[in-house]
């Protein structure tokens, strides 16, 4: 695939207040998340594509979200072609985390990207 035209942004340069779409599996989700995230992992996107459109009826960007970025751009991909304003997060939360952007888990261990 090409990725070329594929609209991106820095970690760094999320809103605090902006939809996070996490597309991680759950053991990744589990190890560490950007709070307040939606979670809806690739293996179940198509399925729980309404979940997406729901967290965004009142406009807005979703910023796509994995690891590396790999699969968040192919989400992205996918939802830009469904006419919806989305981004992928250069770097996923590998970059997330190295710009010191905070993370938590639904636990009291410490969170990580797994």
């Amino acid at each position: 695939m090409n990725f070329a035209q594929l609209p991106s942004v820095d970690a760094a340069a999320v809103p605090s207040d902006g939809l996070v779409l996490d597309v991680r599996e759950d053991d990744e989700w589990a190890a560490g998340h950007v709070e307040g995230a939606l979670h809806v992992p690739m293996s179940d996107f198509v399925a729980r594509f309404g979940e997406v459109t729901e967290a965004l009826a009142a406009g807005g960007r979703a910023y796509v979200m994995c690891r590396v970025g790999g699969r968040s751009a192919q989400v992205t991909q996918y939802l830009v072609q469904q006419g919806i304003d989305a981004v992928n997060v250069e770097g996923g939360m590998l970059a997330w985390d190295g710009a010191g952007r905070p993370m938590v888990t639904g636990t009291t261990n410490p969170a990580f990207v797994l």
